[in-house]
């Protein structure tokens, strides 16, 4: 079972308590922050929106099905007051849990079921190649995202390639899609679409830069449809990683290489996935 269907399995077994992110790593055989980098590429949740939307799911079904107080129905969903459970069930489902009791069905709201892995649809991973690389400055556009809120990537991309092939310093005609995790951040990632270059002086308006050290990286190909790459991400982080005895390096957490194997008008070709691993 992989990483994230150990998580899932764990979550299923165990989100009518309280439970922490730290068991669920735990269980998974992967750090908090590369599970919940994963887990959101996989299922496009983050693990808390996860347990929240299973817990009010079942809390709907509940309020529909059996007769107790609301405020029991709370507290049996992890909640300590009537006020923080409506509030939480109305940001999910629009609506007041008055309001689906009193209609008596769930027809209308978006309950989220148990996610079922099936690594029968995952694709094949090649084996890694390893490469050291010296350090390297990358510049270019960067925002922040909650895990699984990659479909907002590609316009990140868009706004960059604008400028793509003109930017001062610009090193090689190659893009990089860089991922660091925020200090503190449990559900959120940096991804910054970027090109490497020789010095951080006259770049564009709104880019940033990002120093990384020298050292030692695994190299995944991912084929296809850049779409995707949730897959072969959750061949890397769920099964290749736990299983290989290599431990994660520090910064930054992964990068995604485009050269000219990769169409960016298509969205199709090879794309190469760096693993920062400890030598």
């Amino acid at each position: 079972m992989s990483a994230v269907g150990r998580a899932i399995w764990f979550i299923e077994s165990h989100f009518g308590n309280d439970i922490t992110l730290e068991e669920i790593s735990d269980v998974a055989g992967l750090s908090r922050y590369h599970l919940s980098r994963v887990f959101g590429l996989v299922t496009g949740h983050s693990i808390s929106s996860y347990i929240r939307a299973r817990r009010l799911s079942g809390a709907a079904r509940t309020l529909v099905d059996q007769p107790g107080s609301i405020l029991e129905v709370a507290l049996d969903a992890g909640y300590s007051s009537h006020e923080a459970f409506t509030r939480a069930f109305r940001d999910q489902f629009g609506l007041t849990p008055e309001a689906v009791r009193k209609q008596r069905h769930t027809r209308n709201l978006a309950l989220l079921e148990p996610i079922r892995m099936d690594p029968a649809r995952l694709p094949e991973l090649e084996p890694p190649r390893f490469e050291t690389l010296p350090p390297m400055l990358f510049a270019g556009l960067q925002e922040i995202y909650p895990y699984g809120g990659n479909a907002a990537i590609p316009s990140l991309w868009q706004k960059f390639n604008v400028h793509f092939g003109n930017i001062p310093g610009q090193i090689g005609n190659v893009a990089y899609g860089v991922c660091t995790h925020i200090e503190g951040e449990a559900e959120k990632f940096c991804y910054m679409a970027a090109v490497a270059v020789s010095n951080g002086s006259d770049l564009p308006a709104g880019f940033s830069t990002l120093k990384i050290p020298g050292q030692r990286y695994a190299v995944f190909a991912h084929r296809g449809h850049v779409s995707g790459i949730s897959a072969t991400m959750h061949r890397i982080f769920g099964d290749w990683m736990p299983n290989s005895g290599i431990e994660f390096g520090n910064m930054p957490d992964m990068f995604e290489r485009y050269d000219d194997r990769f169409d960016p008008y298509t969205g199709t070709g090879l794309t190469e996935i760096w693993i920062p691993i400890k030598e």
